[in-house]
């Protein structure tokens, strides 16, 4: 497996103090609920960020990166939910739940493309909510126009996620080389469209 060199511990450096920063300064003028959300998403990509940085990518065969890993596009997806189309909140609050609980039970339970299996569909909602939710709030002149940049961040997170998903299952898209090389640069620029995007509100 490709070591972790100095350029990508920099880049999740970044992602770390860009992570720990939206924790700090959160969002004004939310309620409860979203806050909560926000902070658990960014709290687990400051986690995630972190863990890799310090440990190296070895990191990402623990079944610990892939639970902390599930909190950042269920949290996001959910705080979007709750704060933009609240009239779905409670149903889409079980499926987050409930999908953190499957995907953790999983980890331990399921092994190789019977863990991937259930990570995938859990995974592609929450992506697909937080990738499409902020273009359609923007073509519908809800928000500015740099709100999208929270969905071009959810694009950039579900790439990622393809990546590391079909490199699991053994039928990676990409060399592992090349996948883990441009993992920490996809960090940095998720975390950072996320922050720009969210300031627009």
């Amino acid at each position: 497996m490709k070591k972790i060199g100095i350029a990508d511990r920099l880049l999740l450096l970044g992602t770390g103090v860009l992570a720990a920063y939206q924790v700090a300064v959160g969002i004004e003028g939310l309620e409860l609920l979203p806050i909560i959300c926000y902070t658990v998403g960014f709290g687990a990509l400051l986690v995630s960020g972190l863990l890799l940085m310090i440990l190296g990518f070895e990191i990402l065969g623990s079944p610990i990166t892939v639970i902390v890993s599930t909190l950042i596009p269920l949290s996001l997806s959910l705080g979007l939910i709750v704060e933009y189309l609240p009239r779905f909140t409670g149903i889409y609050l079980v499926f987050s739940v409930a999908g953190f609980l499957i995907v953790a039970i999983s980890r331990y339970t399921l092994h190789g493309k019977g863990a991937a299996m259930v990570l995938a569909p859990i995974h592609g909602i929450a992506g697909l909510l937080l990738f499409g939710l902020p273009i359609w709030l923007v073509l519908q002149g809800s928000l500015a126009s740099g709100f999208v940049m929270v969905g071009i961040g959810g694009a950039l997170m579900g790439v990622g996620g393809l990546l590391l998903s079909f490199l699991k299952a053994g039928r990676p898209i990409l060399s592992q080389t090349a996948i883990l090389s441009v993992l920490p640069a996809l960090f940095f620029l998720t975390t950072t469209a996320f922050i720009y995007g969210f300031a627009q509100v």
